[in-house]
């Protein structure tokens, strides 16, 4: 009962300032609906909640686009649709008039009743007396929760022009450094275990930034045709985001018994996509599509790991590039 009460109440308080300053007048038939008192305090009160419901909406924009906590996220959404709910409450109690029908409904399809439902939802509105004042703060409110709608999904990137979401920081001649800054040195790197690095100078944050290494044997190596010189000293490096879904690859299966235990390979927490570090990050297991994007490494004369040039195909998940340009 209180959900129909709550949609007759949107129903009636839209068609009401929808028709504005332009009341649709019955002249050729008898009043259905009793006439109300008018109310303008809790019109005001609806426009007030309708007020918090933008501000609301707009708290959850804001806390989006900066970065805030989930729970200021919640509170600001939540809060817009309890406003709003309670704007609806107060419309459907205190400003549309009630009126029951003892009988049972008509038949779909009759005229004469169906003229007299319209009638009836316009002359329960006839208590608002400040349709203007109303309608302005359903704007906005309306406006504000669209606007809350949409800001997750701008996140998800760019609409029509993803070719973006390929270009990398690597370039020939960058060197490889750890989180806080220090250079890797390629005796730093040791058989047995994985490492991360990023190119200096650029932002750790983006998706194509951060790489993973290892140490193989260089007799063990199969890599692609063409990338013979991509693995010095046995050091291959690979992009750290899984090619199945965007997550970090963040677990080096090192066997200890072998030949017992299955390969060394670079493995993917989420969804277990598995990737063979010795034949250019080829997909063993799992969800992945393709291959892990392998980044040329060169050693310099201080020792220090340095990019060959750039990835051997674009970073990130497989979907990505479903409606971007070739890269060269």
């Amino acid at each position: 009962m209180k959900a129909r009460n709550l949609f007759v109440g949107l129903l009636v308080a839209t068609r009401a300032l929808r028709d504005g300053v332009r009341p649709q007048a019955d002249h050729d038939r008898p009043r259905i609906v009793a006439p109300g008192e008018p109310e303008p305090r809790a019109e005001l009160a609806v426009a007030a909640l309708l007020l918090a419901t933008a501000l609301a909406a707009a708290l959850f924009v804001v806390a989006y686009a900066v970065g805030w906590s989930t729970q200021v996220l919640g509170l600001g959404l939540g809060g817009a649709l309890a406003f709003l709910a309670l704007a609806l409450g107060v419309v459907a109690k205190r400003l549309v008039a009630d009126e029951e029908i003892p009988d049972t409904y008509p038949e779909e399809g009759e005229p004469e009743e169906q003229a007299a439902v319209a009638q009836i939802v316009r002359e329960s509105g006839g208590r608002l007396t400040r349709k203007r004042l109303l309608g302005a703060a359903g704007t906005l409110a309306g406006g504000a929760l669209g606007a809350a709608v949409v800001a997750p999904a701008l996140s998800l990137g760019p609409a029509f022009e993803t070719s973006k979401l390929l270009k990398t920081p690597w370039r020939r001649g960058r060197r490889l450094v750890d989180k806080e800054g220090r250079p890797w040195v390629a005796d730093d790197i040791e058989r047995g275990a994985f490492y991360t690095a990023y190119p200096e100078g650029a932002d750790i944050d983006l998706i194509a930034a951060p790489v993973i290494m290892v140490r193989l044997n260089p007799a063990e190596m199969k890599l692609p045709a063409g990338r013979e010189g991509w693995a010095p000293e046995g050091i291959v490096a690979y992009s750290k985001i899984c090619t199945h879904a965007g997550c970090a690859v963040a677990l080096y299966r090192n066997p200890l018994f072998t030949p017992v235990e299955p390969d060394r390979a670079l493995v993917c927490p989420c969804h277990y996509s598995t990737f063979d570090p010795a034949t250019g990050g080829t997909v063993l297991f799992g969800p992945a599509g393709r291959p892990l994007p392998q980044l040329p490494l060169l050693i310099g004369a201080d020792r220090g790991l340095r990019a060959g040039g750039n990835f051997s195909a674009g970073p990130g998940p497989s979907w990505w590039g479903v409606r971007s340009k070739p890269t060269t």
